[in-house]
């Protein structure tokens, strides 16, 4: 199943310190982030872009044929777009590297966050999504979710906070 290319903000230049929740779906949902190596990789990568463009992780999660992140830009400029197409493009070409297949459909969904409220709200979702769709029992016991900037404790503290 492909997605339809999702439309990008006309009148948001998609730089400097904003957040961004994003959605990235495996080539016709293949449950390719069942594997630890692939999500290993995969999560490498996108740390490395990260870095490389001055954004940080706060909370990801990869779902066995999905992947949902919490990004925020750290300098005035952060630019959203090259975060997303290189944090796709490398993490494409390295799982097409070791795995010999496709990894990405062609887009992905993102939304722009406006207020520190909506990102407890976001990241809560993100964080429980395993337990929603019945591929974990608890958030904390899924082996494939975690943040670049929050250790374990301070994620706990994000899902109870209300």
């Amino acid at each position: 199943m492909q997605t339809r290319r999702p439309s990008r903000l006309k009148t948001f230049d998609y730089l400097g310190l904003h957040r961004y929740a994003l959605t990235y779906c495996t080539d016709w949902r293949r449950r390719w982030f069942e594997n630890a190596a692939a999500v290993d990789l995969v999560r490498t990568q996108f740390l490395r872009v990260a870095e490389s463009e001055r954004f940080a992780i706060l909370v990801y999660c990869f779902m066995p044929d999905h992947v949902h992140l919490l990004v925020e830009g750290l300098t005035d400029d952060s630019n959203g777009k090259r975060f997303i197409t290189k944090s796709k493009q490398c993490s494409a070409h390295a799982y097409a590297k070791a795995f010999n297949a496709r990894l990405w459909q062609p887009f992905g969904f993102e939304h722009v966050l406006r207020d520190e409220e909506k990102v407890q709200v976001v990241a809560r979702y993100i964080l429980e999504n395993p337990v929603r769709a019945g591929v974990s029992q608890t958030v904390l016991e899924y082996p494939f979710l975690g943040s670049q900037v929050y250790d374990v404790k301070e994620l706990q503290d994000l899902l109870v906070r209300r």
